[in-house]
């Protein structure tokens, strides 16, 4: 983030530039398409020819042909990366039928907005974050460490964003904000005064693992409700492999086992959405077999392990947390060539939409890890990753790094990319649907 700048950025300041970010997405797709006709190099991550042919609009006998929209540049710039869009699911487009009058009163600009979650430096809201807030322009935020320095402090800052909200600017005022950090218990507490006291691998190692976690998730849910927080980031459901590795070495993976995982993780996801703050299940399909150095924050991680292996392991915890209700799930952004042999997780329809969503049947809100993380550096501006995250079927967009970034910025991709094309507008829409639902669901 640049110095002197807040990590909300102007998020009210239109743009005079010319659409920068669009030129490199035609960069990458220009290299996605040349990798595609048979170069024989190695392509880099997210480079290599589609699993699924992407969509022809040339001409055709069909007598309809001529009425078929021919795709816009951005469009099909986006498709050569990442092949055909993630489309509006059932629960989404049910969502949509309920709110598509509140949906109405949006400009694009907030719809764009209302789908980012905004970071920021220091213990004090900064001015423009209160003031894009207060126009429609903010979905929710995430605090760090170095934005909490006691409750009373942190309560005073929410209570302002809450004031913002609540404007008569800001068309989505009914909805609360998703204020949200990482509580996951034991080494990772933002809240350092408030439970769990007790990590996940002390849970899983604990008698009656499901249990414990029914407890840490309703200590997670009172010290969060107590400042006003109403998304937790937790619980990992990642099956770690090895001791000291990724997950090991913080104790955030709560067994070597996806069957206590799964039982552990279902019990904090209950108790913790019974004390009124929603659960967000993480890194689908799981980073548990990554190694100590493997950190998506910092560089591409490529986990090569079997579909069958995947799913019979990683993906198992997440089946008894999606029974259990969980309302959020984030997805990491790992490599899984025998899922996709080409994407990043959070940025692959296929894995998105066809294991999460279609395979094991989640209907919640996604929302993405990091999007300013090193793994996704390939990938071009700020812009051009967040739009191919809406574009994979991300509902919510979390504005950061391993430092707050400029919320305006994520804000520009969304809204660029469902202006020029290339967020389909029924998904773009049932996908802010679904946020509005989980939304207007949850504590003010």
């Amino acid at each position: 983030m640049q110095s002197g700048r807040s990590a909300a950025g102007n998020p009210v300041r239109r743009r005079s530039r010319p659409r920068a970010g669009r030129a490199a997405l035609a960069g990458l797709a220009v290299a996605a398409l040349g990798l595609g006709a048979g170069c024989s190099s190695a392509p880099p991550p997210g480079h290599a020819t589609a699993t699924r042919p992407p969509v022809s609009h040339s001409a055709s006998p069909s007598p309809s042909a001529s009425q078929q929209p021919t795709a816009s540049p951005a469009a099909q710039a986006a498709e050569a990366i990442q092949g055909a869009a993630a489309t509006a699911t059932s629960a989404q487009l049910a969502d949509l039928a309920s709110q598509a009058g509140e949906i109405a009163k949006l400009s694009p600009q907030q719809m764009a907005g209302q789908r980012v979650i905004y970071s920021y430096n220091g213990l004090s809201a900064p001015p423009d974050l209160l003031y894009a807030i207060s126009h429609g322009e903010v979905g929710g935020v995430i605090f760090f460490s170095f934005n909490i320095s006691s409750p009373a402090q942190l309560q005073g800052v929410i209570a302002q964003m809450k004031a913002a909200n609540a404007s008569p600017d800001n068309p989505a005022r009914d909805y609360p904000l998703l204020l949200m950090t990482d509580q996951e218990g034991g080494l990772v507490r933002r809240l350092p005064w408030a439970g769990p006291g007790l990590s996940e691998k002390q849970i899983g190692a604990s008698a009656n693992p499901a249990a414990a976690a029914a407890t840490a998730g309703s200590e997670a849910a009172a010290g969060l409700r107590a400042v006003g927080i109403n998304v937790d980031l937790a619980p990992v459901l990642d099956v770690y492999r090895q001791p000291g590795d990724f997950d090991d070495q913080f104790q955030r993976s709560y067994s070597m086992n996806p069957a206590v995982a799964g039982a552990a993780g279902a019990a904090y996801v209950r108790a913790q959405q019974a004390g009124g703050v929603a659960a967000t299940v993480k890194h689908f399909p799981g980073l548990g077999a990554a190694a100590a150095s493997q950190d998506t924050d910092n560089e591409p991680v490529t986990i090569s392990l079997s579909a069958a292996m995947l799913r019979q392991v990683d993906e198992a915890p997440y089946q008894p947390a999606i029974q259990a209700g969980v309302r959020l799930a984030m997805v990491s952004w790992g490599n899984y060539p025998a899922l996709d042999p080409r994407l990043p997780a959070g940025l692959s329809p296929t894995i998105i939409q066809g294991d999460l969503q279609g395979r094991l049947g989640f209907s919640g809100v996604t929302i993405t890890d990091a999007i300013g993380a090193g793994a996704l550096s390939a990938y071009g501006s700020l812009e051009n990753k967040t739009m191919l995250a809406a574009r994979a079927g991300m509902d919510a967009v979390l504005c950061t790094a391993t430092k707050p970034l400029p919320g305006s910025e994520c804000v520009a991709g969304v809204a660029d990319g469902y202006a020029d094309g290339a967020l389909p507008p029924t998904a773009f829409k049932a996908q802010l649907a679904q946020l509005l639902q989980l939304r207007a669901s949850l504590p003010g």
